[in-house]
C-alpha cells in the first residue's frame, strides 16, 4: 500500500480543498507559495529573456492535460539546463503505475478545472503532494521551458513547474543526474554500473534488481557533441537513453546463454546482431521457450541482446531500486529497508573523514546487523545509499552540495559510540568508492553475516548538512543509532567529616572558606566568583578570563543541599573536590595545549565526568558553548558541566533539550 502523501502548502490545504475553494469562488488558483515573478524563475541573475506568464487556455484553444497517454514524445526540452529531469520523466512513462502516483489523474481541464494541478514527488522518505497553478512561462505565446510535442498538451509542463517549486525555483534545476530525478519520482535508491568494470555477477545483480521492479537504463558514451544519437552499425544509437525491460536464461545448443532486452524509447531503429527479432539464433532454441520470450515482439524498439554483447557494446547502467511502497503487489521480491536521519554540525559531529582522526570518531555512528546471508550464498547483500538533503533548494543561499562518503567498520559487541582509539587502530572493511559532490552517493557491498559500524561524513570537518542513511538489503538487517545513551554514573557525594579528622589540605580549605565567608559562615555566589577567579588565575594551562557569575549561581545550584542560596563549608569542601577532577579533565582533554579545548572533545570529557549524552544534546551543546573556531573556554565548560549534573540530578538520568541552554 503507497504511503500517504502530504501537503506542501503553505496554507495547510490540500489539492482538492483549494479547487473546491476556486471552482466555489469562479475563479482561477493563483498560487502564493511559487507566484508568477522572476524569483520563481531565476535567483542568481535577472531573467534573461522578457518572460510573460500564460495558462494552457491562453496559448492554445483547446488545451488538454494528457492526449493518448502519456510518453517520451511528450517531453522535449526548452531553454533550461535540465535535461537529466527529462530523461527521468521519459523512464517514468515507462512504468505507468509509478507515472500515476507521480502525475495523479484527478486533473484536467474538464469542468473541474480552477487552474490548479498537483504532483507527488519523495523527499527524505516522505511523500510530498506538490500544488501548482497553471501559469506558465511563455514568449510570443510558445512555452519556453519543458513542453509536449503536441501544443494543446500540459502535462510535463506542469510536472516541470511542481519540482522547481519543490526545489525553490526554475534555474535550480540546472545541471543534475537522471537518477536524482528518478528517485524522486520513486523513493528508490540509484545504482551505477560501468559495464567495462562492472562486478562479475552483474547479471544476477540485475535480474534481481528486475524481479524487484526497480527501474534500470542504460547507455553509450560519446566522445564528443558530434556522436549524439549517432546511429553505429548494428543499430544502436549513442548518447540515448534507452531502459532495460527483461532479463532472461535460455538453452542454447546445451549450454545457458543469458540474454537481456532492451527498448528504444524512440519505438524504432533496433539492435540487429546475434538474438536480434529476426536472427537465426532464436530458431535453435525450444520452441515454447521462443514463444514465451517473444510473444508481443514486433518492430517496436524493443530487443533482445547476449549479455556479453550487451556489456560490449553499452557502457553505463543506472539501477533505481525501489522501496516496498512503491511496489505492487504482484512483485517477485522485495528489498528490505532501514533509514536513518542525521546531522554534520561543526563543533560537534561534522568531524570530517578518516584522514581527520582527531573529529573523525565524532561523525554520527550507525550500527547495521546483518543476520541472514542471501538464497544460494553465504553472504548478505546490502545497498548503503548516504544522501545530503535539500541542497538544490538552498543554492539560492549561496550552500551547494557538500563532498560526502562514508566508511564501514566491523563492530565490537556492545559498544556505544566508538571513540578515536578505534579507528586509529581498526582499518575499515567496506567504504565509498570516492568522496564526491553528489546528493546521494550508494554502493552495493558483499559482507558475511555479523556486526557493522557506519560512518557517514563530509570530506572536511566543520562542513554542515542534513542527510538521511538508507539501507537496502535482501534479508531484514538489524540498525541502531550509536550514541543514544542518556545516563549518569555520579558518586555519592562524601560524608561530612569532623574538623579533628580533617587532613591537612582539607584545614587549608577551611582557612581559605572561613576568611571569605565572614561572620556567616556561608559563601554567596559573588564570594564564589572572588575565590575561583583568585585560584584559576594562578593555573597557567588554562586559558582564562574569569569565571561569570551565572556560573557560580549554577554551582550554588548544584551544591546547596539546605536550600540556602549559599554554600556552607561542608558544601564547598565537595564542590571542591568535584572542581579538581573537572579541572584534569579540562587539562587532559585540551591536546593542543591552547588553554582550551576542541568542542569535539566534548562526548569524551563528559563520559570521564560520568555523564553519557546522546548525539542531538551534543549538537546542542556544542552549538550553546563552542567559539567560532570550535573551542570551549573554561568558564563554559564548567557552566555546562555544573549544568549537566545539576540535570541529571534534578531528573534523574534524563536531560530535557529546551533546558540545555
Amino acid at each position: 500500500m503507497p504511503a500517504k502523501s502530504i501537503s506542501t502548502q503553505g496554507d495547510g490545504k490540500t489539492f482538492e480543498q483549494l479547487r473546491q475553494e476556486c471552482l466555489q469562488k469562479k475563479r482561477l488558483f493563483e498560487d502564493p507559495d511559487f507566484p508568477a515573478c522572476d524569483s520563481s524563475l531565476y535567483y542568481s541573475q535577472s531573467v534573461p529573456i522578457n518572460f510573460e506568464w500564460k495558462r494552457p487556455g491562453e496559448l492554445c484553444e483547446n488545451p488538454e492535460f494528457i492526449v493518448g497517454g502519456a510518453d517520451r514524445t511528450d517531453i522535449c526540452q526548452g531553454a533550461l539546463g535540465d535535461c537529466w529531469l527529462l530523461a527521468a520523466i521519459a523512464s517514468l512513462t515507462l512504468h505507468k503505475e509509478t507515472l500515476a502516483r507521480v502525475v495523479p489523474n484527478d486533473q484536467g481541464f474538464d469542468r473541474s478545472y480552477a487552474g490548479i494541478f498537483h504532483f507527488q514527488f519523495w523527499q527524505h522518505n516522505r511523500w510530498l503532494d506538490v500544488v501548482v497553478d497553471d501559469r506558465l512561462p511563455a514568449v510570443r505565446n510558445r512555452l519556453v521551458l519543458l513542453h509536449s510535442a503536441s501544443n494543446n498538451e500540459f502535462w510535463s509542463a506542469l510536472l516541470e513547474k511542481a519540482y522547481a517549486k519543490l526545489n525553490g525555483s526554475y534555474e535550480s534545476l540546472k545541471g543534475g543526474s537522471t537518477l536524482e530525478a528518478m528517485e524522486d519520482f520513486t523513493g528508490g535508491v540509484g545504482e551505477t554500473y560501468e559495464t567495462k568494470s562492472a562486478p562479475t555477477d552483474l547479471f544476477n545483480i540485475m535480474k534481481k534488481a528486475y524481479d524487484r521492479g526497480s527501474m534500470m537504463g542504460c547507455s553509450i558514451d560519446i566522445t564528443s557533441s558530434a556522436e549524439s544519437e549517432a546511429q553505429t552499425a548494428s543499430g544502436l544509437v549513442k548518447g540515448h537513453a534507452y531502459s532495460i525491460t527483461g532479463l532472461e536464461e535460455v538453452n542454447y545448443r546445451g549450454k545457458k546463454v543469458k540474454l537481456i532486452r532492451i527498448r528504444n524509447p524512440w519505438g524504432q531503429v533496433e539492435w540487429n546482431g546475434a538474438w536480434s527479432d529476426e536472427s537465426r539464433e532464436w530458431n535453435v532454441i525450444d520452441s515454447s521457450e521462443k514463444k514465451r520470450i517473444l510473444q508481443n515482439s514486433m518492430d517496436d524498439g524493443e530487443f533482445w541482446m547476449e549479455f556479453e554483447d550487451f556489456k560490449a557494446n553499452y557502457d553505463k547502467i543506472e539501477i533505481c531500486n525501489l522501496t516496498p511502497d512503491s511496489l505492487t503487489d504482484e512483485t517477485k521480491r522485495k528489498w528490505e529497508v532501514n533509514m536513518f536521519e542525521g546531522n554534520w554540525i561543526r563543533g560537534s559531529t561534522a568531524g570530517g573523514c578518516r584522514n581527520f582522526i582527531d573529529t573523525f570518531w565524532t561523525n554520527p555512528q550507525f550500527k547495521l546487523t546483518l543476520l541472514h546471508a542471501d538464497d544460494n550464498n553465504d553472504k548478505c547483500s546490502v545497498v548503503i545509499a548516504l544522501m545530503q538533503k535539500n541542497r538544490r533548494a538552498l543554492r539560492k543561499e549561496g550552500l551547494d552540495l557538500q563532498t560526502i562518503g562514508f566508511a564501514l567498520y566491523e563492530a565490537p559487541a556492545d559498544e556505544d559510540h566508538l571513540g578515536k582509539d578505534f579507528f586509529r587502530y581498526n582499518g575499515s572493511k567496506a567504504r565509498s568508492k570516492t568522496y564526491i559532490n553528489v546528493r546521494e552517493i550508494s554502493e552495493r557491498f558483499t559482507l558475511p553475516p555479523g556486526n557493522y559500524l557506519l560512518v557517514p561524513t563530509t570530506f572536511q570537518p566543520h562542513d554542515e548538512a542534513d542527510f538521511i542513511i538508507r539501507i537496502f538489503s535482501e534479508k531484514a538487517a538489524g540498525t541502531m543509532e550509536m550514541g543514544n545513551t542518556v545516563d549518569a554514573d555520579l558518586p555519592d557525594p562524601p560524608m561530612p567529616s569532623l574538623p579533628e579528622e580533617e587532613t591537612d589540605e582539607e584545614k587549608g580549605l577551611r582557612r581559605m572558606f572561613e576568611k571569605i565567608a565572614g561572620s556567616d559562615q556561608a559563601i554567596s555566589a559573588r564570594e564564589l566568583q572572588q575565590v575561583l577567579n583568585g585560584v584559576l588565575s594562578r593555573r597557567r594551562e588554562i586559558k582564562f578570563d574569569g569565571l561569570s557569575l551565572n556560573t557560580c549561581h549554577s554551582i550554588i545550584n548544584l551544591m546547596d543541599v539546605d536550600n540556602s542560596g549559599q554554600l556552607e563549608f561542608q558544601e564547598f569542601k565537595v564542590f571542591w573536590e568535584k572542581m579538581k577532577k573537572w579541572i584534569m579533565l579540562f587539562i587532559s582533554y585540551d591536546t593542543d595545549r591552547s588553554g582550551k579545548m576542541s568542542s569535539y572533545e566534548l562526548r569524551i570529557a563528559l563520559k570521564a565526568a560520568g555523564m553519557h549524552l546522546n548525539t542531538k544534546l551534543l549538537q546542542l551543546l556544542g552549538l550553546r558553548f563552542a567559539d567560532e573556531n570550535y573551542d570551549i573556554d573554561f568558564d563554559d565548560y564548567l557552566t555546562c558541566i555544573v549544568r549537566l549534573e545539576n540535570m541529571f540530578s534534578e531528573y534523574q538520568g534524563t536531560v530535557p533539550y529546551g533546558i540545555i541552554v
